[in-house]
Parts: structure tokens; sequence; C-alpha cells
């Protein structure tokens, strides 16, 4: 007599066993010594590298003390608020700045940006057919995953994909900063005339624009923005282009390039840990957190109000019932994250441009409000602050910018830090990174078949 097989039957009773297998407490951690997460109690990440690349600071020795202070920021040394203050109002390219100065550890002059602007204008085209042949076919919501697959595709167009030197991996990582803006764009026009059935346009880079003025360029289909957008979104690419080498997807970046791949795998795997949501997509869930607030509290002035809202998100009771307030407090930062400070200023220039002082009034009352909530109710001695996802998917919903693309807008940025400490690892010709686990299942007879239950 035959018995049906019923795929999703068994699919569930194997799912079963894969949750009945034994799940570690914290206890166990503690009684192996084993840092989950690659943190100790406190948080604070366990050192397993050195870069020169960038240096983020939430704390101090003060009279012998390691005591919490305002963030700092430091690319090769300088900080960020200081490249921030000195920039360029009308050449919008902050971004290919701090992309030189990532790369090669200097600060470019005249001559110097102008020519590296020249260059990555050059790398900034696709192969022949490609838009055709890969960004159209079968695309999807998420565009990450799109950008993914675009990368793995062009391995096949680069003869020497798989030559490590440094003058190929830097051409090929100057063409993927280059030419990620694009993939980006491109994947979500894709996904909104196949899938949302709107109109289909693609623009060309423009040579003589900056990335986040081919940005806007390309994605709005009557190519207009204005010099405060330019501004604002070329700040936001500054701010996000790259933030030490302990973050989950440059930490994927040199463990990936320690095994001695190349380097389209190595910039999709860093691509795939960014698209998760506790990393990149953080700004997604507050704009949806914010948008929940709004159904719910009628008076955005009612600080009464506001506070009962963000009482019940701690308690798990609003929104997606996490007990989080999106956007407050940081891995590293406590007292301040200097990105968002940095950024505020800005996005609220943006705001009264579009006239939504108002909605930017409400993020100031959250954060003001949030922060004193969280260090009463869940008694946090460090403190809290917001951090740069606080505001940068504001930025992006006042510039026109999908929902899809919050995330790949932190992958066109982030990319120059990816490529950056891939070339550190590659110099410093370090061993393939391998950490040690603790097995504790201990040792399990084997049983022949027909003894089995």
């Amino acid at each position: 007599m035959s018995h049906a097989f019923h795929q999703a039957d068994e699919l569930k009773k194997l799912a079963d066993i894969c949750y009945a297998t034994p799940k570690f407490t914290e206890e166990t951690y503690k009684k192996n010594q084993v840092k989950r997460g690659l943190r100790d109690e406190n948080g604070a990440g366990v050192i397993t590298g050195l870069t020169d690349i960038s240096d983020v600071i939430a704390k101090k020795m003060i009279d012998g003390v390691l005591t919490p202070c305002d963030g700092e920021l430091y690319y090769r040394g300088i900080d960020v608020r200081n490249m921030i203050d000195n920039y360029d109002e009308d050449a919008h390219c902050g971004f290919e700045e701090a992309t030189y100065l990532l790369f090669f550890n200097k600060l470019p002059n005249k001559d110097e940006l102008d020519a590296f602007k020249k260059l990555l204008a050059s790398y900034r085209k696709l192969p022949r057919n490609f838009v055709r042949d890969v960004i159209m076919k079968a695309p999807n919501k998420d565009i990450m995953n799109s950008i993914a697959r675009c990368i793995l595709m062009l391995y096949s167009y680069d003869k020497n994909a798989l030559d490590n030197s440094i003058e190929n991996v830097l051409k090929q990582c100057l063409t993927l900063t280059a030419i990620m803006p694009m993939l980006a764009v491109y994947a979500y026009n894709a996904h909104s005339h196949y899938n949302e059935n709107n109109s289909f346009y693609i623009h060309r880079p423009k040579p003589e624009y900056s990335t986040a003025e081919n940005v806007l360029h390309m994605l709005r289909e009557d190519s207009k923005f204005t010099s405060l957008e330019a501004k604002v979104l070329d700040i936001a690419f500054i701010l996000h282009a790259e933030h030490g080498g302990g973050n989950n997807s440059t930490f994927t970046t040199h463990v990936v390039t320690s095994a001695g791949t190349d380097t389209y795998s190595t910039i999709t795997a860093a691509l795939c840990s960014l698209k998760g949501p506790k990393h990149g997509g953080a700004n997604i869930k507050v704009m949806e957190m914010f948008a929940d607030l709004k159904k719910h509290v009628k008076d955005w002035t009612d600080r009464d109000a506001v506070k009962d809202y963000l009482s019940k998100l701690l308690e798990g009771k609003a929104y997606d019932g996490a007990g989080l307030i999106y956007g407050m407090g940081h891995a590293v930062y406590s007292i301040s994250d200097p990105r968002a400070q940095v950024f505020k200023g800005y996005v609220s220039q943006l705001a009264a441009e579009k006239g939504r002082e108002k909605e930017m009034a409400l993020y100031k009352l959250v954060e003001e409000v949030a922060q004193e909530l969280i260090s009463a109710k869940r008694k946090v001695n460090k403190g809290v602050a917001a951090n740069v996802d606080f505001y940068s998917g504001f930025v992006y919903n006042m510039l026109g910018l999908p929902v899809e693309l919050f995330t790949p807008m932190f992958a066109v940025s982030r990319i120059a830090g990816w490529s950056a400490h891939r070339m550190e690892e590659l110099l410093n010709n370090g061993k393939i990174i391998r950490p040690a686990y603790v097995s504790t299942n201990g040792r399990n007879p084997y049983i022949k078949m027909e003894d089995r239950k």
C-alpha cells in the first residue's frame, strides 16, 4: 500500500525537530566563558583586529576611570565634523572627498579631487545590455537582493575577477563605488515598473555630477533637484561612508577577504549583512514607528500624548510590540551619536525648504521625551541618544526616495568603507579569520539503523 508524500507535512516534522534542539541560556555562555555576539557583559565589543581607517569614540579615560563622553567619529584620524564644517557648498562632492580619504589615507588637494571625480565618472558605466539582461530580469521589491545579484553577475564581465593584487582590487572597488547608485536606482525603477505598473525610465548618470547629484538625477523622472537637496544627501553619504571595523557588514568584509575570495563576493557578503533590520534597515523601522505614532497622536505638539505613546512603545503595547523606540540608542555611543548631532541641523534646513517644520518639531520632541523615558524606565546608566538612523529615514522621505531605497542608499555610501577595509586586509596579508566556538553537546554513541526509534 503506497502512502502519498506530503512535502509540507514532512517539512513541518523536520522543523519541529529543529525547534527541539538545545537552546543556550545566558548562564551557558557565562559558564563556558564565551562572549556572546563578540561582546562583553557591558556590551563593549571584543577587540578582534586593528584598523587605521576610522575610529569611533564613545568613552574616554578620566581620572583613571573609563567614562562615557560625547561621541566622536574619525576618518583616517580626521574628525568627520571638521569635514562637514568645511563643506564645499557648490560642488556637492563631500562623499568623493571622504572616499578618497578612506582609500588613500590623505585628504586630496583640489587637483587630486578633480582627477578622482573624473576617474569615478569614467567607471560610472555598466556593461553593454546589462540593464536589459540582468537588472530588468525578475525584479523584486527587495532592492538589496537585486543589487547583490547584479554585483555577483559583474564577476562574469571581469576578465581579472580573481586577481587580488592591490592595483586590480582598487580598480574593482572604484568601479563598484561608481556604479552602486546606478544599480540601486535602476533596480528600483525596474521593480516599480514591472511590479507596481509605473512608468519605466532610465537616466544615464552625468559625468559632471557628484554621487549625490546623480542619485537625485537618475531617480527623478524630471531629473530636477535643488542645491540643498543635493547637499543634504551628500552629507548623509559622508556620515554613512564608514563606521569602524567592528560593525557587522565591515567585519564581514574582513572575514570574507581573509578567506582569499574575490571583490565581488566580498562586497556581496557585506551587502547581505547590511540588509538585516538590526543593521542597515533601522531607519525603515523609525519611519514605520512615526507613521504609527501619527495615527494615535493627533496633536503633535501635545507632549503628554507623545509621552503616553512612547511609554506604550517601551511596554510593548504599541507599534510592533517589540518594546523599542527605534532610532534611540546605539551599540557604541551613549551620550550622543556625532552623526546625528551633525545631521540634525541639515535635516531642519531641508524640512524648512519642504514645508515640513511641524514634523521636524515632532522628531525633536520624540527624541527629547524618549531620552527621559528610556533612562527612567530601563534604568540606563550610560545614557541614551538618537542615532543617525533616527533622522536619515525622514531625510530620504523628504527627498522623495521610496522606502525600498533607504537601505540601498546606506550601501551606496558604505561601499567606500568596505572597499578601504578590504584593501587594508589584503595589504596586511593576515591569516584567515577563524574564531573558536565551544561545543556543548558532549559525546554520543552511533546507533545502528535497526536499533533507532
